[in-house]
């Protein structure tokens, strides 16, 4: 390939993991964290950047990409993953929630009390969606279309914005929030499960390798050099709007008391460029929540297009755009509502997938010890889940809470760390079992 086609697809990368989570979270960690924002914000991009460049890189190293992966657990294991994770970073969530905060941020902001909201929040979800299935259809045109043309247009009403925060925003960083006093850097490394971006990086890992591979390029080792390259790029980019939004809400936190980031954001674009603030603030929004549902529409057309192979790529499209458009309807509240019981059970599997899959080759019997690490951090991963959800688990809250790191939310890493450690031991004992058999065998 040459250069420009890697910088390209790097941009393409950048614009479909920059949704409304990378736009809502950063500047509310930093009015939060406070003076503690740079150990803070290193959790936050840990999780927030790290992470999903591990996924890419994992998913280009295997041929078959995270179904394979998923396979070394069990086949029916990796298929219930893949099929829930696409649902969730797709239609049922993920899409719908940025549909719901571009319109909550472009075109409510402008809506006078007297009107009709739920009539134009689905006249505006229409118009949304159509266009968003349109740029789908091909995605041999994606690179083109969000590349070279919406990615460019995003990245410069971003430096607008930061650079023009950096000049007249001069407030210092105030003290912590409680949950910023001690333990920074794992608030923020939780605070990075809510870009969804390593879930995403999953899907994602389809579409860029499609797009090397429309290139020609075939060769593994190639396919994951170009992979590196591009996620480097989309990595550095996110890095740097993430911690100059993050600025930009520590500053704005003296300003007074802020819900989310949106309000952050909101009275930052307003102070900094005035009236007209709000529609740009509202553009950015728009734009980046559109290059991301079309960047997530797409992976999951030719995911479940793959899966099975009797519906096309072009129908699980407009299915994911139909089932978006009318959840999108249902409002934000709602969306968000299972957002986090949901984060909290799919990231550490994930985290766990990934880092077995760098080690793989060190492994007598993967499955043993993939099956075992994902065991054992289900469990507690689950009861996160349930307890996000508000459901009690009465006596075993009090093992889940004894546990090292319960604190920070990252109770499960022991489980992680005692299941692995189970698998290597069944899988060299299983081993050595069968060689014990085979020379018996021989003997007789």
């Amino acid at each position: 390939m040459r250069k420009m086609d890697t910088v390209f697809i790097g941009l393409m990368l950048f614009s479909m993991f920059f949704g409304a989570g990378n736009l809502i979270f950063p500047p509310f960690l930093g009015a939060e964290a406070g003076s503690s924002y740079w150990l803070a914000m290193a959790g936050f991009i840990v999780t927030g950047v790290g992470l999903p460049f591990a996924v890419l890189f994992a998913v280009s190293l295997v041929k078959g990409g995270v179904q394979t992966i998923g396979n070394r657990v069990h086949p029916l294991f990796s298929t219930v993953f893949m099929v829930v994770i696409y649902l969730c970073i797709g239609p049922f969530l993920a899409i719908p929630r940025n549909a719901n905060v571009a319109y909550e941020m472009g075109v409510k902001p402008f809506l006078s009390t007297n009107s009709n909201a739920t009539l134009i929040l689905f006249l505006f979800t229409a118009v949304f969606f159509a266009l968003v299935y349109a740029v789908s259809l091909n995605p041999s045109k994606m690179e083109k279309y969000m590349g070279r043309w919406i990615t460019p247009v995003l990245l410069l009403a971003m430096v607008v914005l930061c650079t023009v925060g950096f000049v007249k925003l001069d407030a210092p960083l105030q003290s912590p929030a409680a949950n910023y006093q001690s333990g920074a850097f794992s608030t923020g490394f939780i605070e990075g499960y809510n870009t969804m971006d390593a879930l995403a990086a999953l899907a994602f890992g389809i579409v860029i390798l499609t797009a090397i591979q429309q290139r020609g390029v075939q060769d593994r080792k190639q396919l994951t050099n170009y992979t590196l390259k591009a996620g480097l790029i989309a990595g550095t980019l996110l890095a740097l709007v993430y911690v100059s939004l993050g600025l930009i809400g520590g500053k704005m936190a003296a300003a007074g008391s802020f819900e989310n980031g949106t309000d952050i954001l909101s009275a930052a674009s307003t102070l900094l460029l005035g009236e007209s603030g709000t529609a740009f603030l509202g553009f950015i929004f728009t734009l980046a929540c559109f290059t991301t549902v079309v960047g997530l529409t797409s992976a999951c057309g030719q995911y479940f297009s793959n899966l099975l192979p009797k519906v096309s790529y072009k129908t699980v499209v407009l299915l994911v755009t139909l089932v978006s458009f009318t959840l999108s309807n249902l409002g934000l509240n709602q969306i968000l509502k299972v957002s986090v019981p949901f984060l909290v059970t799919a990231y550490p599997l994930t985290i766990v997938l990934i880092t077995l899959t760098f080690f793989n080759r060190f492994f007598k019997n993967p499955k043993k010890v993939y099956g075992s690490a994902i065991l054992f951090t289900g469990v507690f991963a689950l009861m996160d889940g349930l307890l996000a959800f508000g459901v009690g688990l009465g006596p075993v809250q009090v093992v889940k809470d004894i546990l090292p790191l319960s604190s920070m939310g990252l109770q499960w890493i022991l489980p992680a760390l005692v299941g692995t450690g189970v698998g290597i031991v069944i899988s060299n004992l299983s081993k050595k079992t069968s060689t014990l058999d085979s020379l018996e065998a021989k003997a007789s």
